[in-house]
């Protein structure tokens, strides 16, 4: 138990279960926090489209961009909405399908050793003063439970692939040492 995660929960956070998570392989530890960012359709804030996808009941017709993403199985372990709200959608001792081919340090498979952090957004609109405040208070936490775990984008485990949370997320504003 820690001061806000306690048996892979985050106290602070809704909880709604994707089904998109697996058990870590034997012996793995979180050793890593990956940040992103999502919008569906990219750059609306208004739907609830990405907890939708993560539970697998996106509706591929209410948009024509959507129909890219049928079949697709993923989830994070958190999202971080507009408004600062976190959703929790994956215990934290499990491995949720967020990163995909990624390698960090030279180890790949980042799903098997990391906590992805979604954040409501695109590479070209900041992010709100909520998030920021919600997201250090996330990793805060995470820290507590998962002292090792080191900080760091999805741009990095998976580059030439990924962009997020990209430039307009502003590094400096987390409480955390980022790691490349």
């Amino acid at each position: 138990m820690s001061d806000g995660i306690t048996e892979g929960w985050y106290r602070d956070a809704s909880r709604v279960e994707s089904p998109n998570f697996d058990d870590r392989p034997s012996g793995a530890r979180v050793e890593l926090i990956v940040l992103h960012h999502i919008s569906l359709p990219e750059g609306d804030f208004s739907t609830d489209a990405v907890i939708d996808f993560f539970q697998n009941q996106l509706d591929i017709q209410a948009h024509p961009k959507f129909a890219e993403l049928a079949n697709i199985r993923v989830s994070a372990h958190f999202f971080v909405r507009r408004s600062g709200q976190v959703i929790q959608f994956v215990n934290a001792n499990t491995r949720a399908w967020h990163a995909g081919v990624s390698a960090w340090r030279g180890r790949a498979a980042c799903n098997d050793f990391s906590v992805g952090i979604e954040i409501e957004g695109t590479s070209e609109v900041p992010f709100e003063n909520a998030q920021y405040d919600a997201l250090n208070a996330l990793i805060d936490a995470l820290k507590q439970t998962y002292p090792n775990a080191a900080l760091t984008s999805h741009s990095e485990i998976a580059p030439g692939r990924k962009v997020d949370p990209g430039p307009c997320f502003d590094w400096a504003r987390v409480s955390y040492r980022y790691d490349v």
